[in-house]
């Protein structure tokens, strides 16, 4: 994505004060993604970023990141795992619980999603505090496969999610 680009999108992305709750800006992705050049922008580079890598399988996080991962996926020819909230997958599933800004949660992979030493990327709409991606990160190396990398639309840098992230590869599209 190019300097025009990222400015572009990120002027589409809509910010929400006191969102879920005071003192929290809330970064709403909803209002670019509703917008059909800033959406193509969005999965071209993500598609142009990961092509011809040698991904096996795309891991989006329960629910954004199905928007971005399904699409990426498609793109460069792997196949996408769904990574869910409990109780969301109807067959035996591999969990992991993570902390989050506000609380606790855990989510879940069928425990046939991939083969060992798949290669896999992982995908989600916002880096935050890391607590969901290093659960998917923990999840995927459970089932013998191997993280390429980790992808994001937008990355909250004060949180210092990278520092949870340590050893792994991370790349954002958009930083506040």
């Amino acid at each position: 994505m190019n300097k025009k680009e990222k400015e572009f999108v990120k002027n589409l992305v809509r910010s929400v004060e006191n969102f879920p709750e005071k003192g929290v800006i809330f970064r709403d992705i909803t209002t670019a993604l509703k917008n059909k050049e800033g959406l193509q922008i969005i999965i071209k580079d993500l598609t142009e970023r990961y092509k011809d890598k040698g991904i096996d399988y795309v891991v989006g996080a329960d629910a954004r990141g199905f928007i971005f991962g399904a699409a990426i996926a498609y793109n460069i020819g792997a196949g996408f795992v769904p990574a869910r909230k409990p109780g969301k997958l109807p067959t035996e599933v591999e969990s992991v619980e993570y902390s989050l800004e506000y609380g606790k949660n855990s989510i879940e992979i069928h425990k046939d999603a991939f083969s060992k030493g798949d290669r896999i990327l992982i995908v989600d709409d916002l880096l935050a505090t890391g607590g969901t991606a290093k659960a998917m990160v923990q999840l995927v190396e459970k089932l013998g496969a191997k993280v390429y990398e980790l992808a994001f639309m937008i990355e909250l840098v004060d949180l210092k999610a990278r520092d949870l992230l340590k050893g792994y590869k991370v790349y954002t599209q958009l930083k506040y």
